[in-house]
């Protein structure tokens, strides 16, 4: 699946991904980080204010991988041997506690301790202090999805726990440091299309592309059999028809057909559709390309949000924003403003209060 530590996304169109990715990288001219890039796009796409927010609050940055919680973000299938099916959002709950840290502590830790995150897991595994996650699951009937208020497949959005209770299923504990760095985490290859039996993507349109750019992504990083080396390999063994390319190394099939069906052994088709693939998947609608439209509904889990913070961290929110959105063109910071406005009133007043606090024009 696609782990975060927050349960929804900047955007929803995955179209918009490599763009979104480079507004968070340097700039092609001065190869600096760019605050124009970044609230450019950002305000251009409004239905990220609601990840916008998580990031620039008290919430954004977590103390060190073993305190925070892990998302699916994506709604996924969970399939039943007969077909039949659940959509369902993963939820990984720490038992180490929820810690952040602010941004000046970020900020001194960046150039006294920038491995601060790496090392304190690696060393609490090493003491033999490890990390453990608590599993749960929210399940969705497929007719709750058609009716429910908001798209559950949009990842900018949450499911309501309280419409959707968690379900525990299970824990999930770190017990083992890697022998070697590059062998088994540098080359390790995540993708939400390497899927078991009894687990199959949603409609999510943002996870229907990851289905795709992740692997594109290791096979151009790792080589086209990436598969076959020993942190991606299943422990059956890799076993299909695919063959040669560069850096095989795993016996290329030896003598053995490289084409399915045939009459001399190996792999072989099941016909166990259902392993893998819901039945009875109903869709409406017309098949299109069809855009997304902002509404209020993007701004309604915003105000939620915000208003779930303190007076005093409603502050820091506003002045974290602002300490990058006033390096931005006026026109781009007014563009944003009414973003935080639309939704919610102070949400708004306090973003231009600390904008104009630090320096803007606006």
């Amino acid at each position: 699946m696609v782990g975060n530590n927050t349960p929804i996304f900047f955007i929803r169109d995955p179209i918009k991904f490599p763009d979104f990715i480079h507004t968070q990288k340097r700039h092609p001219q001065t190869h600096l980080p760019d605050a124009t890039m970044m609230w450019d796009f950002w305000s251009l796409v409004p239905e990220s204010l609601h990840q916008v927010t998580i990031l620039m609050s008290d919430r954004g940055i977590p103390d060190g991988y073993r305190h925070m919680h892990g998302y699916s973000s994506h709604s996924l299938k969970l399939v039943a041997a007969d077909g039949s099916y659940k959509y369902v959002k993963w939820h990984f709950r720490t038992e180490q506690g929820i810690k952040n840290i602010l941004p000046e502590e970020a900020t001194r830790l960046a150039g006294t301790n920038p491995n601060y995150a790496t090392a304190d897991l690696f060393n609490a595994i090493e003491r033999g202090d490890n990390p453990a996650w608590k599993v749960y699951i929210q399940i969705i009937e497929p007719e709750q999805a058609l009716k429910y208020r908001f798209n559950p497949f949009d990842v900018t959005k949450v499911v309501s726990q309280k419409d959707f209770p968690l379900h525990e299923v299970g824990r999930m504990v770190l017990n083992r440091n890697p022998e070697n760095y590059c062998a088994e985490v540098e080359q390790a290859a995540f993708c939400p299309s390497h899927m078991v039996p009894g687990i199959a993507p949603s409609p999510d349109r943002m996870l229907q592309g990851r289905l795709f750019s992740y692997a594109d992504t290791h096979r151009h990083r790792l080589g086209a059999n990436y598969h076959q080396i020993p942190i991606n390999r299943p422990i059956s063994g890799v076993n299909n028809q695919q063959r040669d390319g560069a850096m095989a190394i795993n016996g290329n099939g030896g003598s053995a057909p490289n084409y399915e069906p045939n009459s001399f052994g190996g792999p072989s088709q099941n016909n166990l559709a259902a392993q893998t693939h819901a039945k009875n998947f109903t869709v409406q609608g017309e098949v299109a390309r069809h855009t997304y439209e902002v509404t209020d509904d993007d701004f309604a889990q915003v105000k939620d949000l915000y208003n779930l913070f303190t007076s005093e961290q409603k502050d820091r929110l506003a002045n974290v924003i602002a300490s990058t959105l006033s390096q931005t063109p006026v026109f781009i910071q007014k563009r944003q403003l009414k973003h935080f406005y639309r939704a919610d009133k102070d949400y708004g007043r306090r973003v231009e209060a600390a904008l104009k606090a630090a320096g803007s024009k606006i």
